[in-house]
């Protein structure tokens, strides 16, 4: 796998090491990181080779990768590349009073950084792929919803959240995890056949697809022939296997620990919505944070082809970058849903809705009221994000803190562009 990338050295190494891990720091040190700039990482298997005509993209210049150099206190931007700063992306342009939102428009006075349009031969490629995963491999899903399917768009989602990756198969770890994340939503919470009633059992059982069952030789059968009992298992189970093909055993446990965080997150709205619960707005934000995309960027080192060493990823400075990560592209989901979500049968909670309810104001102000808490988000994960690189300048640190400063781009970028799923409200 290609090691994370040249870095300035810097002079608070020992510093950094007492504070991220003294053995990550020793092994990088004794491979040689000040002679030579990089940090070695090692793969659990040889990457798949790319196709020549599908190379691989690290652009060193996107709008993405500069937002961890930005930051109010400016601290350690130096460390993050060694491009010079280039100039901060102008803000979204606020609507004109007399204009109509459409789709595809960005929110008026949502904080966010515009990205290249993604590889169109990758898209095409891994759009290709996950349909023939789905259909022939996992049987996901009858031929009636062969067109949500299609205007899920995954394949350009997942190449615009990762376009460091170095193969299409490296891509496809991710694709495979969301489209099985988003069949266990569908299936157990939401669309399909969803309910609260009952979804602790179905989400245990799920979960053991992707952390398995460890019992007694009369009832393992019984076990594994239940991971092809329903589609969501079926998913989960073959996108695990998958992704343990090329994923070290630490960037496989990290990424169990995040799946049932958001299990748990799913439990806690089951629960609101059987007692017909409208949480406060701190309480829905704590949800959130469990019901969230952060099991997405947590994988950013596995899908670019190296490992954020364990003792670099566990600090409470790196699991909070990650969960603000989390938290703002969730609220992403909920305002371009928001339309969506009110035309649908009964009550569906999102962060506009709670506010409305909860600080007695009008749909309108909670929308925008929502912007504002997205953008404080933003403002603080890419400050976190500039003080950790600052602190623990490590060239794999560095890397994946671009990883996910680009993934939350790319989330952005497919909400704004998904007209299938999303419209604007009529707000401005």
């Amino acid at each position: 796998m290609p090691e994370p990338g040249p870095s300035p050295l810097q002079s608070s190494l020992p510093a950094a090491a007492a504070r991220f891990g003294a053995h990550a720091f020793a092994n990088a040190l004794a491979s040689g990181i000040e002679a030579a700039g990089v940090l070695s990482t090692e793969p659990a298997e040889a990457p798949v080779e790319l196709p020549a005509e599908m190379p691989v993209q690290l652009p060193p210049a996107s709008p993405a990768l500069e937002r961890i150099l930005r930051g109010p206190s400016g601290l350690g931007t130096a460390s993050l590349h060694l491009a010079a700063r280039a100039e901060e992306p102008p803000a979204a342009p606020a609507a004109p009073a007399s204009e109509e939102p459409v789709p595809g428009r960005p929110i008026p006075g949502l904080y966010y950084h515009p990205i290249q349009e993604p590889d169109p031969a990758r898209v095409e490629e891994v759009s290709r792929r996950i349909k023939d995963w789905a259909v022939d491999e996992v049987d996901l899903y009858p031929d009636d919803w062969e067109g949500e399917f299609d205007g899920f768009s995954v394949g350009r989602y997942m190449v615009a959240c990762h376009p460091d990756a170095p193969t299409v198969e490296h891509l496809m770890l991710a694709t495979r995890l969301m489209v099985a994340e988003n069949a266990v939503d569908d299936c157990y919470c939401e669309d399909h056949g969803g309910s609260p009633i009952g979804l602790g059992g179905r989400l245990l059982m799920a979960h053991t697809a992707l952390d398995p069952l460890h019992t007694t030789k009369e009832y393992q059968p019984e076990w594994a022939q239940s991971l092809h009992s329903d589609a969501p298992r079926r998913a989960y189970r073959s996108a695990m296997e998958y992704f343990l093909r090329m994923a070290s055993p630490s960037q496989a446990d990290r990424f169990r620990h995040d799946m049932a965080r958001l299990h748990m997150g799913y439990l806690a709205e089951a629960a609101w919505a059987q007692t017909d619960h409208v949480p406060e707005v701190w309480e829905y934000l704590a949800m959130r944070q469990f019901n969230n995309f952060r099991p997405c960027p947590t994988i950013t080192d596995t899908v670019g082809g190296y490992e954020l060493p364990a003792d670099l990823h566990a600090p409470a400075a790196m699991q909070r970058v990650i969960a603000l990560a989390g938290n703002a592209t969730t609220i992403v989901n909920d305002l371009y849903s928001y339309t969506k979500e009110q035309a649908s049968p009964g009550r569906h909670l999102n962060l506009p809705v709670v506010i409305a309810e909860r600080e007695d104001m009008s749909e309108r102000e909670a929308y925008l009221k929502a912007v504002e808490v997205h953008n404080d988000l933003m403002h603080e994960f890419e400050a976190e994000s500039a003080a950790l690189a600052a602190a623990c300048p490590v060239p794999s640190v560095l890397r994946f803190l671009r990883g996910v400063a680009v993934w939350v781009d790319g989330n952005h970028y497919w909400h704004q562009t998904n007209a299938y799923r999303y419209s604007l409200p009529d707000f401005w």
